[in-house]
This record gives structure tokens, C-alpha cells and sequence, in this order.
């Protein structure tokens, strides 16, 4: 039989999806899981974006429609990101997509050719790495390091830039670490992309979830406008992760790229989902900094009853809704403790290698659960850790 193409043998799944359909497994054997391993938001989209769809239903919206969006909707879009981020950005640069993952996909596919050289955080989310290698490209990782507190080195990213180099991916805040870049790092970024002719692909998803301060989008900088591409959604800030609703912001000359690898993979996205989206984005009622404050009393919380477990050591993270937990000091490697913890204490997160070489000594926790979740999950694991106290070093 023929083969399958060779792309498939560079690719790579996502840990936290495996780790998941382990846990749901235990689950139907009657065990008691704390699911800690998904990037999801424990809340629903708020009352008046589901009557939005469902007017959406009513009225017919249920066609075929704009490849790249409703205009509505990428109106909308543009009025959101000036009132959130202060950009100013015509509703002809937006391409909705089903889903930021997609976004990326084909972001990627419209710059990338063989050989071409892509920057990425590590650790970071798999896709970067994954999808670069199923194009035929080349991952240049960078190293986001606890000594750095987990941002960038611009001197360590222009010390990779070759003429190979075409594109640099940012993650503010990022998946795994809550990072958000200063502006000093996304300053001496974008001097670097300017000074190399480098495309940015900023990763934009958790930009409403921020603990303190505002967000800074790396178009801002100069320079930025005509070199960089926003990828963004839904699911995270308005916890509508299954409506699968995302988009990229692209310089004009990249949109028909854009818009030409839509119609020959998915056509458009639902017509009767955009049209909810739209009140999402309105939100009057607030549901998205209430969510926000949720996740920081939570996090502040889980954050100070991690380090209370023998060997773990955890910085509070500065947006989005994960702890990077090192656990180096346990004695035990992160595949090995995150075992225990699923199988002996019923508590599922995602060893740390699964976003990159760079995270071979750290756990990932989501805190995107309950308090009392959060507290019980602790207590299963300091139960748990008498499997590694011994060894444990002593801070």
C-alpha cells in the first residue's frame, strides 16, 4: 500500500489531549478525576450570547456565507481590538476561522516554504513546533527560562536570526508559563523583526486574561502594522471553546492568501455562530472581567497552596489560567510524578515536556476550576507525595 505522506512523521499530538483521554478512561472505571490538564474555561458563554445564536437560528442565519466572516462580525472584531488594545485595524484585515488552532494552521501555511526558519517559544504550545515541521519548515526554538522569569531573551533570539530566518512567534500571555512579555522584550522584538525583515505571528489568544496592567499587542510597535499577524478567538476570553471561533489580523497583502486557503479547506465558518459572537464581543453585562477576577482569586490560591507541596516551586503567573510548576527538586522526573498524581491521586495535568525540551523539569496545572476543585486537588497531591517526600529537597 502507498504511504502516508512524510509530513505525518514529523508532526506531533498535544499532551494535554492524552493525558485527558487517559483520565476520562479512569473515569469510567468509577475513579474520581480532578481535571486539571485542559486549557478550558469551567464557565459558559453568558445568557445573551446563546439567545444571540439562537435568534441567529431563528432568522434563517444558517447559509453559506463570506469566506472570510460577516462583515458584522469583523466590524465588530475591529471596534473590539481599538477598545481593548488600542489598534486600529480595518474590518478587510480579519479572516474568521473555526477555531485559533485553524487560524494558525493556515497562517503558517501561507508563509512557510521548505527550509524557511520559525522562531518559537519554548516552552510553548505544541503547535508552534509541530506545524512548522509538517510544512516543511525548520523550528528554531528560543528558551523561556525560570532564571528569566520565563521571558524571551532578545539577545538569545538575534543570536538564531540566519537568512533563513522568515518568521518569530510571540505568546503574550503564553501557554504554559502565564508569561507576559514587558515592554522592553517586545520592543527589542520588534527592532529585531524590523531589522531582519521578520514576519511576527503573535499569538493573541489570552490577551483579555491579565492579572495586572493592560495588554500590549506587538502590532503597536513601530513598524509592527505591515509585518504582523494577530491570531485570536473565543474560546478563552469568552469561554466558548467548543464553538471552535477564531480569526487572524493580517497586513492587506496577506489577507487573499488567507481568504484563498479558507476556500479550499473549510469555505466559511457557521453563519448563525458569528452573529452570537458579536454580542460576546459586546458584552454588557461584563461576564469577561468577572471571569477574570474569578481566575485571579483562584490563582492566587492555587498558587500558594502548590508551594506548600514537598519539592514544588511555583511563580505566580501574570495572565492566562495555568501554573508552571517546576518540580525538579522532587526527585522524580515530571512523566513519573504526573503518573502518581493521575493514577494514585486522581488528579490529571500535563508533564511539561509536552510544550517543549525546555520543560522537561515542570508540571502544567490549569486553575480554569473550581476553588473547592482546586483546594481538593492540592490535598489528593500532598497525600500523594509521600511517593517522592523522601527524595524531596528541602527549600
Amino acid at each position: 500500500m502507498q504511504p502516508l505522506a512524510s509530513r505525518m512523521a514529523v508532526m506531533t499530538g498535544e499532551g494535554a489531549l492524552a493525558v485527558n483521554a487517559r483520565a476520562r478512561e479512569l473515569e469510567s472505571q468509577g475513579r474520581s478525576i480532578i481535571h486539571l490538564e485542559l486549557g478550558e474555561p469551567d464557565f459558559h458563554p453568558a445568557p445573551p450570547v446563546n439567545d444571540a445564536l439562537k435568534r441567529a437560528l431563528d432568522e434563517g442565519k444558517d447559509r453559506y456565507c463570506a469566506v472570510a466572516g460577516v462583515p458584522a462580525l469583523r466590524d465588530a472584531i475591529a471596534r473590539y481590538l481599538h477598545d481593548t488594545r488600542g489598534l486600529n485595524v480595518s474590518p478587510d484585515q480579519i479572516v474568521l476561522a473555526p477555531g485559533c488552532k485553524l487560524a494558525l494552521f493556515l497562517a503558517m501555511m501561507a508563509l512557510t516554504d521548505p527550509g524557511d526558519e520559525v522562531l518559537y517559544p519554548d516552552p510553548g504550545f505544541p503547535g508552534y513546533s509541530s506545524i512548522t515541521l509538517g510544512l516543511g519548515g525548520v523550528p528554531v526554538p528560543f528558551e523561556l527560562s525560570e532564571r528569566n522569569r520565563f521571558q524571551p531573551d532578545p539577545d538569545e533570539i538575534a543570536a538564531k536570526i540566519t537568512p533563513r530566518t522568515k518568521i518569530l512567534i510571540t505568546n503574550s500571555p503564553g501557554n504554559p508559563t502565564g508569561t507576559v512579555y514587558t515592554d522592553d522584550t517586545q520592543r527589542r522584538l520588534a527592532e529585531l523583526a524590523v531589522e531582519h525583515d521578520l514576519i511576527i505571528l503573535s499569538d493573541e489568544i489570552y490577551a483579555r486574561i491579565l492579572y495586572q496592567g493592560n495588554f500590549v499587542s506587538m502590532m503597536s510597535y513601530p513598524g509592527m502594522e505591515e509585518r504582523t499577524l494577530i491570531l485570536d478567538g473565543f474560546s478563552k476570553s469568552f469561554a466558548m471553546t467548543g464553538w471552535r471561533l477564531g480569526y487572524t489580523v493580517a497586513p492587506a497583502r496577506i489577507v487573499p492568501a488567507l481568504a484563498m486557503l479558507a476556500i479550499n479547506s473549510y469555505t466559511c465558518v457557521a453563519e448563525f455562530s458569528q452573529y452570537a459572537a458579536i454580542e460576546a464581543l459586546r458584552d454588557p453585562g461584563g461576564a469577561t472581567p468577572r471571569m477574570v477576577v474569578e481566575f485571579d482569586k483562584r490563582r492566587q490560591q492555587f498558587i500558594r497552596d502548590l508551594n506548600r507541596i514537598p519539592g514544588f516551586r511555583c511563580q505566580a503567573p501574570e495572565g492566562a489560567f495555568y501554573a508552571w510548576v517546576h518540580i525538579g527538586d522532587t526527585g522524580m522526573t515530571a512523566e513519573e510524578l504526573s503518573r502518581i498524581m493521575l493514577e494514585d491521586a486522581g488528579v490529571a495535568a500535563i508533564p511539561g515536556a509536552a510544550f517543549g525540551p525546555a520543560g522537561r523539569d515542570f508540571i502544567r496545572f490549569s486553575f480554569a476550576s473550581s476553588t473547592a476543585n482546586l483546594h481538593e486537588a492540592v490535598e489528593r497531591i500532598l497525600r500523594a507525595s509521600a511517593a517522592w517526600q523522601s527524595t524531596a529537597v528541602v527549600r
